[in-house]
């Protein structure tokens, strides 16, 4: 996961919520388009979740828009007061909507569970909870079990196709760096070279982050401090 960084919502949500009887249900259309708008540009157009690239899609007219659900964090059921809080809403890929259960995952998966993974900026960075292996398997930083679980059985992402998104990153980051970095000769020169790559993970084109970027900015990060 990648940890967000809220902006400010959009005036059409303030709007909406500051109306009688409001809820997220009679948003209206133009309303929740402006929302998922907001989202995708905070979170780089990658799902708040597993890091994939949330698919355009051309409609019927000619416009372009996303395959993507908006995410309460705190869901709509246990925590009906936060259903317009823009806290508390994220973009979420369509995590395999309408596939059995083993092969949903992300907020499709999610349901109604509670978790205890923060994504928000205003608390401790939730990027440092994790880590990444070779085989594309992401897992607790300190195998604490409650992350674990909510990984594998609440959001599903060590999923097959999502392990092989992640590994074809890992392998691909790894094998430049091996490669790039036999004709730098010493530590400093090395570090200079991974922060750099680590810095164009960390860059967003178009607006966009690379899916699965932060495989790629754990194992730089791995790479600096063992030549530190």
């Amino acid at each position: 996961m990648k940890q967000i960084t809220k902006i400010a919502e959009p005036q059409t949500l303030v709007q909406h919520r500051a109306r009688q009887h409001s809820n997220f249900d009679n948003i209206p259309s133009s309303t929740k388009e402006d929302l998922r708008q907001n989202l995708l540009s905070e979170q780089g157009y990658i799902c708040c979740y597993c890091l994939k690239r949330i698919p355009e899609k051309v409609e019927k007219d000619g416009r372009i828009s996303y395959d993507m659900k908006v995410e309460h964090f705190q869901c709509q059921d246990n925590y009906p007061q936060l259903q317009l809080a823009y806290n508390n809403l994220f973009g979420s890929c369509t995590g395999n909507e309408g596939n059995p259960k083993k092969l949903q995952t992300c907020d499709t998966r999610k349901g109604n569970v509670d978790l205890s993974i923060s994504l928000l900026s205003n608390v401790p960075n939730c990027e440092t909870l994790f880590k990444y292996n070779a085989e594309g398997e992401i897992s607790s930083v300190d195998d604490n079990q409650e992350i674990n679980y909510q990984l594998n059985e609440v959001l599903n992402l060590n999923m097959q196709t999502l392990k092989d998104g992640r590994r074809q990153v890992y392998l691909e980051v790894q094998k430049k760096i091996e490669a790039e970095s036999r004709s730098l000769g010493n530590g400093q020169l090395k570090i200079r070279y991974f922060e750099q790559e680590k810095q164009k993970w960390l860059t967003r084109y178009d607006n966009k982050f690379k899916p699965f970027c932060m495989v790629a900015i754990y194992y730089l990060s791995k790479k600096i401090r063992q030549h530190q």
